[in-house]
């Protein structure tokens, strides 16, 4: 019965190390933070995402707020939380494929407080020549001293009505 009792734990505490993942690299930097951000909402059509590391980004109270017009007509916006944001736009990620690449940034920090202008293109494929969205994702961040943890992601994207601005855009 003891050497159950042992093979059994042995065989948890196994287990338990190897899906327990060591992410504090990507959180170290504010520019590991935003590529990972990026990279793990990122890939082919049928290629799951990492949503233990998508939502190892954020704070527990942090939120991700999409905006623009509803089909109504009027301006809004939606809160969710990561879960909510898996629930939502996670089987249609892996379905139609969606690359999403940070074509430039502004950065403003004050303190532990970091906002991180994000102008974004996004593909179906990385083979793709033109991208199918453009917009901005406006990052709020913070440093608790050990690592960065996403607060808030705030996004609009490009329309007719309201096309990015050029001091938004790559500099040639």
């Amino acid at each position: 019965m003891k050497k159950l009792i042992i093979v059994f734990l042995l065989t948890t505490l196994g287990l338990n190390a190897q899906e327990t993942k060591d992410y504090s690299k990507n959180v170290a930097t504010l520019e590991s933070t935003i590529e990972t951000l990026y990279t793990v909402i990122s890939g082919d059509k049928g290629v799951k995402r990492d949503w233990d590391l998508f939502k190892h980004l954020f704070h527990k109270d942090a939120k991700l707020i999409p905006t623009g017009k509803n089909p109504k007509g009027k301006i809004s916006a939606r809160y969710m939380s990561p879960d909510d944001y898996i629930k939502t736009a996670g089987e249609w990620l892996v379905e139609n494929g969606f690359h999403e690449i940070e074509i430039s940034r502004k950065v403003q920090t004050f303190g532990n407080i970091t906002q991180v202008f994000s102008t974004y293109e996004s593909y179906k494929s990385k083979s793709d020549e033109e991208p199918f969205m453009r917009g901005i994702n406006s990052i709020q961040l913070m440093n608790d001293g050990k690592r960065w943890w996403v607060i808030n992601i705030y996004w609009m994207q490009e329309s007719e009505d309201n096309p990015i601005p050029e001091e938004y855009l790559p500099k040639n």
